[in-house]
């Protein structure tokens, strides 16, 4: 039985075999990806059991991905198979100098952005304790977003915490005044809360972690965690007044930075289910976001948990 929700878009991931421009490289590694597909797959890595609420359309990357979820132990219970529409899909180039990667989207009218929020009420919410939401499908299409927005609230209605982080992508967004206002409503039904310092700075227009924890916890927020980017850790608060910072990990050499902040949630997350305090889970976090960017791939350095315990002890 599932212990975690998560909602959010599967795309098949096509990453060049090339160090060169995305429009010459002639070879592609598929993958999957997607932040909500990531988070999933690291907690299950760390033995939580995970349901992944979602739509795919009938379609070979569709196809793959539902297989690719099961055999990673995430349940497809509430992945239905849109007949109409395409899966989406990305094209990423290789780097290899740790910078970040160009990706092209392919996420326009996908069959998840036609998700239907009536399909959440076959949720059965027996075991439930958390659910984690990103502001990614928000951004796809309205009925996206009444989704995310309800998942959110049928979760606290039923006694389950809510995480949500913000995952800003301005290009999916028809303007930044809308993207600001909605994450920022969205925000008003989460426990805890996970922006990155930037993301701060374009959601409240200030990069002082203090200030961006007060502003959630100000909505309702129980516990925010900052990301604060490279060298410099996370910053975390507590609606009790409970401050904290926690340094990141030495990274031996940066591959790959998409998946980091989802690295960090299923840290952060992770840890709380198990009783950790803010504190311990904001540490853990910042442990698998850097064992993230070490690896090719989204989701592919997401550890188990021997590794895990084994990196956060060197």
């Amino acid at each position: 039985m599932a212990e975690v929700l998560t909602i959010g878009e599967p795309m098949g991931l096509f990453v060049a075999d090339e160090a060169v421009a995305l429009k010459d490289a002639n070879h592609f590694t598929k993958y999957v990806c997607g932040a909500e597909v990531n988070f999933s797959i690291g907690l299950s890595r760390l033995e939580h059991k995970v349901s992944y609420i979602s739509r795919v359309g009938k379609d070979p990357i569709g196809e793959h991905i539902v297989d690719f979820l099961n055999a990673s132990g995430i349940d497809t219970s509430y992945v239905v198979t849109d007949p109409d529409n395409l899966t989406g899909m990305q094209f990423k180039e290789k780097v290899t100098d740790g910078h970040d990667p160009f990706v092209a989207n392919y996420r326009r009218h996908t069959a998840f952005s036609h998700f239907d929020p009536k399909d959440l009420d076959k949720i059965k919410w027996d075991g439930i304790k958390h659910v984690h939401v990103t502001g990614i499908p928000a951004a796809l299409s309205d009925s996206c977003c009444a989704a995310a927005e309800r998942l959110m609230k049928d979760a606290r209605a039923h006694g389950a915490t809510v995480s949500f982080d913000p995952n800003l992508r301005p290009m999916l967004w028809p303007n930044k005044e809308k993207m600001v206002a909605t994450l920022n409503k969205l925000a008003d039904n989460a426990d805890l809360v996970l922006p990155g310092l930037g993301e701060g700075e374009t959601l409240i227009g200030t990069r002082n972690p203090k200030e961006i924890a007060d502003f959630y916890i100000g909505k309702g927020a129980k516990q925010v965690v900052i990301k604060l980017g490279g060298a410099d850790g996370a910053y975390g608060k507590t609606k009790d007044g409970e401050e904290f910072n926690v340094p990141s990990f030495k990274v031996e050499k940066v591959v790959d930075t998409v998946g980091a902040g989802d690295g960090f949630a299923v840290g952060t997350v992770s840890a709380l289910l198990e009783g950790k305090s803010l504190k311990e889970a904001a540490r853990r976090g910042a442990a698998i976001g850097a064992l993230a960017i070490m690896v090719a791939g989204d989701n592919e350095g997401l550890p188990t948990r021997d590794k895990l315990e084994k990196f956060m002890a060197q």
